[in-house]
């Protein structure tokens, strides 16, 4: 076979950016690394697996009504597309968001990976749909629009979570051109890769423009669990009401365990069919998912299920205690970068309140063959962050993640990253 006669995803940038993120660690072993935006260790390493997978079916017996032996044989077989955790996650939502959706408006994914695949698959219908994302967006959600061959646009987050006017005249020229903005891909809490917290202003703003404009909004909540009490912001999901503009994302790898590979989507809209009758979108979202993973593995989500009936059935109980420590990471991290980087020339950066990562823009090209010096050399790793956006914004900066590490690594590798940044700025 010839590359070139093959789909053009397989040769996209995007698609190896979460590659690399996977992968980059293992190539230099002894550096530190800022690049992943995975769990603390601690978390992983002291799940009790049979503790939790025991405790959800506990639940299957008691609140289900489910023999033993049928308990059993649903964690061991295929089970449903939709999930069999929904009531579950329905149940955390309310309890954590005050968001009121029945389990049949949830599809339990494989990680929001899938999620969001199912989403733009369902949403954008031909080539006059299309996906915007702001920017700089997570890789995976871009990269499922390149697979599906879905048009993309790309919206600045103009540093309040979305450029509203620059919303305004995308949709304009759209239409224009016979085309319209059908979804928009939005993170508002501590956005993967910039940080970025969407004001309530904004948030009420966005909701009223996409009203206007007929836009869906996919609201990613991966991240709001980190911020504190009393910086945590409703979502978009919860103050768009009844309106149903809002599909939300979510995922349990950075409460859970990552191998779990456990997300969900909410999608509660109304769909009328030819004869007139309606159900939730979700039903057809799960039907997509019969034909990209069939299910989500069932011991997955029972592991899932366990831990969350291990933390009183709370989102925000499950992740208080994690959210206490990236909080201390992220703040150790801008301690460092504002005692070793802060002076060198050209180097700017922002100061999240809450989330995993942190935006350093560079005076030179943070390219493969910056970050391959920064590794050999220097013994430290990042994230270039050209794959986060449509066009070259990104190509002089960096993400640096402290979600993964030590406080003596974070404070060991601004140090390794100081002397980078004075040798090449």
């Amino acid at each position: 076979m010839r590359l070139d006669t093959l789909h053009p995803s397989l040769t996209d940038p995007t698609l190896a950016a979460l590659g690399f993120l996977n992968e980059v660690m293992g190539r230099f072993p002894d550096a530190i690394s800022f690049a992943p935006g995975a769990p603390h260790v601690s978390f992983v390493d002291d799940v009790d697996i049979a503790a939790h997978l025991e405790l959800f079916t506990a639940y299957l017996v008691r609140e289900r009504g489910l023999r033993p032996e049928q308990a059993g044989r649903l964690l061991r077989e295929y089970g449903p597309s939709r999930g069999i955790i929904n009531d579950l996650v329905a149940a955390a939502l309310h309890t954590d968001y005050g968001l009121r959706v029945a389990p049949d408006d949830l599809v339990i994914t494989a990680g929001c990976q899938e999620a969001m695949l199912l989403a733009a698959r369902a949403l954008c219908a031909g080539p006059e749909d299309v996906l915007g994302l702001v920017t700089p967006a997570f890789v995976g959600m871009l990269g499922a629009a390149r697979v599906l061959d879905v048009p993309t646009v790309g919206i600045g987050d103009g540093g309040t979570g979305a450029d509203l006017a620059a919303l305004r005249r995308e949709c304009a020229r759209l239409r224009a051109e016979g085309r319209r903005l059908r979804a928009l891909y939005v993170a508002p809490d501590f956005a993967n890769p910039s940080g970025t917290l969407m004001s309530l202003a904004t948030r009420h703003e966005l909701l009223a423009l996409a009203r206007q404009e007929d836009i869906v909004l996919l609201e990613d909540i991966a991240y709001g669990f980190t911020a504190s009490d009393e910086g945590m912001l409703p979502p978009l999901k919860r103050l768009d009401g009844d309106s149903g503009q809002v599909i939300m994302l979510g995922t349990f790898a950075k409460l859970c365990l990552p191998g779990a590979r456990v997300g969900f989507v909410v999608a509660d809209q109304p769909v009328t069919g030819p004869e007139g009758t309606s159900e939730p979108l979700a039903r057809h979202l799960a039907a997509l998912k019969t034909m990209v993973t069939v299910n989500t593995s069932p011991l997955g989500q029972a592991l899932v299920g366990g831990m969350l009936l291990a933390h009183g059935g709370s989102l925000t109980g499950l992740g208080r205690e994690r959210a206490r420590l990236y909080r201390r990471n992220l703040h150790l991290l801008l301690d460092e970068l504002d005692q070793q980087v802060a002076g060198l020339a050209g180097v700017s950066y922002n100061r999240p309140g809450g989330g995993f990562f942190v935006r350093l823009r560079l005076p030179v090209r943070a390219d493969d063959a910056l970050l391959e010096l920064s590794a050999t050399k220097y013994g430290v790793l990042w994230t270039p962050m050209a794959s986060f956006h449509l066009d070259d914004s990104g190509d002089h900066e960096i993400r640096l993640s402290c979600s993964y590490l030590e406080p003596a690594e974070i404070v060991e590798g601004v140090r390794r990253l100081a002397a980078l940044l004075s040798a090449v700025v």
